[in-house]
């Protein structure tokens, strides 16, 4: 196997954004990538001059069709060695203006579709006792943030699930990584109107992601200046965090 013992790596939510970037840049440097996400046409304009490279069209909220995709994938390519769950929605959540809708969907594909995922990879990894499971959270899942309320909740629970299963998968040979990226451009940042620090490219946020997974970390975090403002702030008491917060609103 190539750097990272992986050979053949599957990415969900690869059709756009940090998704798309690294599925790119895993096939430039020859890895075998299956790729899924709800959009065909997108997913195959991805593939178009890649050899190493498959679509395989899934919705991270259906259950069966990852299980369905995995067993295509494997059959086709050999064992998953590395699985990145990129999949992810957002929106803006204002608790005066609330819509139960759009929290469930935040759920339902942010958490869910995690869960979805792993379900579908890790009996196979089980029966191998080897392989690496990551997905994408972010360092909005630090602590509550104005106006993020559906997306910061979704992300906290992806931190604490890494947290928890990670003991017992590495137990079972499996190595587990969360991914925190702060500001990337993306189709799904450039919904925002409210300045976004340290913002990065998704090249760089896609490098990022590569070199962390190989050296197997648990937590791959970027930008560090971000990641640094933000793991402070969280450790501060609350009455002190919730006066410095409340200058965002």
């Amino acid at each position: 196997m190539r750097n990272g013992d992986w050979k053949h790596i599957w990415i969900t939510g690869a059709s756009s954004g940090l998704g798309e970037h690294t599925a790119r840049l895993l096939a430039e440097q020859g890895y075998q990538v299956s790729i899924s996400a709800r959009s065909a046409d997108k997913l195959d304009a991805i593939a178009n001059g890649f050899e190493n490279v498959t679509v395989y069209p899934a919705d991270v909220t259906d259950a069966d069709a990852l299980k369905r995709t995995v067993a295509e994938a494997e059959a086709a390519h050999g064992s998953i060695d590395l699985a990145l769950f990129c999949a992810g929605a957002w929106f803006q959540s204002s608790v005066k203006n609330m819509n139960t809708e759009n929290f469930s969907k935040t759920l339902d594909v942010n958490v869910m579709g995690v869960v979805n995922a792993l379900d579908a990879v890790l009996p196979q990894m089980f029966s191998r006792k080897a392989g690496h499971v990551a997905w994408v959270s972010s360092v909005a899942g630090y602590g509550g943030l104005p106006n993020a309320a559906s997306y910061g909740s979704s992300k906290a629970a992806l931190i604490n699930m890494a947290e928890s299963m990670k003991p017992e998968l590495n137990r079972e040979g499996i190595t587990v990584s969360v991914v925190n990226p702060g500001f990337v451009r993306t189709p799904m940042t450039d919904k925002n109107k409210f300045p976004m620090p340290f913002i990065m490219e998704p090249e760089d946020a896609a490098r990022a992601i590569v070199s962390g997974l190989r050296r197997k970390k648990f937590e791959v975090a970027f930008p560090w200046q971000l990641v640094t403002i933000l793991k402070f702030l969280n450790r501060l008491p609350y009455w002190l965090y919730f006066a410095l917060v409340k200058r965002t609103l």
